[in-house]
């Protein structure tokens, strides 16, 4: 008899399947030694789309809302429906005695898996195998292990309701604002409150006004002091003429050891944040790079949320760092001695464990990768070496002076030890871009002490302004979405902010493709549209605390201590209200999406934009009559299309050149010059200019 187990990915089945000695390829799965080790592809099965229950859902009229399934229904994800069926005839298989849920620790993984199996309606015995490090040892233990299926049943009730209450609010919420709105407007639990950090921080910039300020500086005996911002200039220089004639006297010497503790490792946000700010990465393709990279068994599992390692893997990690060091060009000559512990916490691992690189990485080296993936292994690599060193020392000297009967301050730092800024200043030595150059503040202040005076004193003004709130960036969006609302949820909530690692990256990109945020440059700004939808939405759909309620419960479903069905009619109750609530809009609301109209032309009587209507060409007054009407008989009688084109001619310069108008007179067709003949009246005449 045979053991079948499902994993979620192709790539971690091949890693599971040669850890358990199941290494002969077959078409869909691997076998041996008594295993079957298969595949699905992210979800084979999906919720099915609401014109599945009923025809006339296919249609989006308000009057069939809320759409609330009395029973759900499935279907297969398009484009993968090989590999499901792959999966049903495996676990039909008359050898297979016992099937393993191999996929993903986790609510979504769990889910996954489920949903293949209930869909193919099997019924035997299946048990979970949890682990969080693909290391072979790992493996071999967590199957050894392995626990029965039903131990996680509440985690797959938890999942369900996400995917349901997702369904429901997103189905109906996107329906509802799209039909009264007259525009596909793209509403969802993750999607509008990640939409609204952008419009309140494009709100905040726009209603910002910058003030004038001044800066007097003195210098002393080699030091850089600065008074405080001074808005009135005159102040400023007179401050300044003060300072010349003064002496400048050291009135305190603060010296503080501080220390800079080597950073994490990791998780996927921390590398697309990180990414993006080095080397201008979207969140996508960060993501696509280290799937890619993980594919080749370059790189660890890259959707984690984790940024530590389990104990299992000290030695592993040791003897990782020891092979990376003459691989990596910015180490070459260095020495390191890690500390190991520094990174491992099993506690504080949930699905996965950080992104670090693999063994195969560093006997492989660079070679064959694409300058994209070199990048961002290089990032990883410099990542894990600071992670295990130790923490940097420094000295800060905080100077302040009297001079002018004003107070100045000047700050300084000296390094004591380098530790991991070290290996950070060695890596990004070799970047092009300088994402993080160093303040004023790091340089060292000369020799001081409380009381010295300096007879010698120069002064300057220098004028600065107040600068608004920066746009969002990926990076900065990222940290927005992953901490958003955090001080409204719970501390033991599963996933704290916006989405999840995983699907950060998606949201964003969805928000780009609907057209409701645009990149400049490396900024990410709200468009018009997506402005006005975040207005109109209900606080309840844009806000934070909506994911941070449905957390909570889930999390407590999924320790069995909450209530699925109970959940469920809340999130159908919400519905139902959002739908009643929102049932008619304004007549200037139904205006709010409508396209920008493109003035054809300039109305000769009152200048205001002349636009293009079906059936004419209208100036945008509505107290002005001029209108050029398309079925004119005098382009009817030549057999020629009124085409916006010669209108926009007719308006620019009072005549346009037409070719093929037809002469009733001769029969034939012959190029000539419309002239626009306007007189004020109700009717617009036109003529042909006569040739010379």
């Amino acid at each position: 008899m045979s053991v079948l187990i499902i994993c979620e990915k192709p790539s971690v089945a091949k890693t599971v399947a040669l850890a358990l000695g199941a290494a002969e390829q077959k078409d869909g799965y691997l076998s041996g030694d008594g295993l079957l080790v298969s595949w699905c592809i992210g979800h084979l099965i999906s919720m099915a789309d609401a014109g599945s229950y009923d025809e006339r859902y296919k249609k989006w009229r308000y009057e069939e809302l809320p759409i609330l399934p009395q029973t759900w229904k499935y279907a297969p994800t398009p484009g993968k429906e090989k590999q499901l069926a792959v999966l049903k005839e495996l676990l039909h298989r008359s050898d297979v005695s016992e099937v393993v849920n191999g996929c993903d620790a986790g609510r979504e993984g769990e889910l996954i898996f489920r949903f293949v199996y209930e869909q193919a309606g099997c019924t035997k015995p299946f048990s979970r195998l949890w682990i969080s490090s693909m290391e072979d040892s790992a493996i071999r233990e967590g199957f050894a292990g392995r626990r029965a299926g039903t131990e996680y049943d509440a985690l797959y009730q938890s999942a369900l309701c996400r995917a349901r209450a997702d369904w429901l609010v997103g189905i109906n919420a996107t329906r509802l604002f799209s039909v009264l709105y007259h525009k596909t407007l793209n509403v969802g639990r993750v999607l509008s409150p990640t939409l609204n950090l952008l419009v309140e921080r494009d709100g905040k910039i726009t209603m910002f006004h910058k003030e004038k300020y001044h800066i007097v500086h003195i210098g002393c005996g080699g030091v850089d002091a600065e008074s405080e911002r001074i808005s009135d200039a005159a102040a400023a220089d007179t401050l300044r003429t003060a300072c010349e004639a003064s002496q400048a006297v050291c009135v305190s010497l603060k010296k503080e050891k501080k220390t800079a503790l080597p950073p994490k490792l990791f998780d996927l946000t921390c590398l697309q944040r990180e990414a993006n700010r080095v080397y201008g990465f979207t969140a996508k393709q960060t993501l696509d790079y280290a799937q890619s990279l993980y594919e080749k068994r370059f790189l660890t599992y890259p959707r984690t949320d984790s940024n530590y390692l389990t104990e299992d893997m000290a030695q592993t990690a040791t003897d990782l760092v020891a092979a990376l060091l003459p691989v990596l060009p910015f180490m070459r000559g260095a020495e390191l001695v890690p500390e190991i512990g520094r990174v491992i916490n099993s506690a504080k691992v949930s699905d996965h464990h950080a992104i670090i690189p693999t063994a195969a990485f560093a006997g492989n080296g660079f070679d064959g990768l694409p300058e994209s993936e070199k990048k961002l292994m290089s990032l990883v690599c410099c990542k894990l070496l600071c992670a295990v060193v130790a923490p940097q020392e420094y000295e800060t000297v905080t100077a302040a002076f009297d001079c002018g009967g004003k107070p100045f301050t000047a700050k300084g730092k000296t390094i004591l030890i380098a530790g991991w800024k070290d290996i950070d200043a060695r890596f990004r030595a070799t970047l092009k871009a300088k994402p993080d150059e160093g303040s004023a503040e790091d340089v060292a202040l000369p020799e001081l002490s409380e009381g010295q005076i300096f007879e010698t004193v120069t002064a300057s003004v220098s004028e600065h302004y107040t600068t608004p709130p920066k746009p969002y960036t990926e990076d900065s969006l990222l940290s927005a979405m992953e901490n958003a609302g955090k001080e409204d949820m719970p501390e033991d909530a599963e996933r704290q902010g916006l989405g999840t690692p995983a699907t950060r990256a998606a949201m964003i990109e969805k928000l780009l493709s609907a057209g409701f945020v645009e990149r400049k440059g490396k900024s990410l700004v709200p468009t018009k549209d997506g402005i006005n939808l975040a207005v109109i939405l209900p606080d309840m759909l844009k806000s934070p605390l909506l994911t941070a309620e449905w957390e909570t419960r889930l999390t407590e479903i999924a320790k069995g201590s909450d209530d699925p069905q109970s959940f469920m009619q809340g999130i159908e109750d919400m519905t139902r209200e959002l739908v009643k609530q929102y049932s008619h809009i304004t007549e200037d609301g139904k205006k709010l999406f409508a396209p920008e109209k493109e003035a054809v032309g300039i109305c000769p009587r009152c200048k205001s934009p002349v636009y293009e209507g079906k059936k004419n060409f209208y100036c945008s007054d509505r107290s002005c009559r001029f209108v050029m009407w398309k079925n004119d008989k005098f382009f009817e009688s030549r057999r020629s299309v009124f085409s916006k084109k010669i209108a926009a001619a007719l308006l620019k310069d009072g005549k346009a050149k037409v070719k093929g108008l037809y002469s009733e007179r001769t029969g034939k067709t012959y190029d000539g010059t419309v002239l626009l003949c306007d007189t004020g009246e109700k009717y617009v005449n036109y003529r042909i200019e006569q040739r010379k």
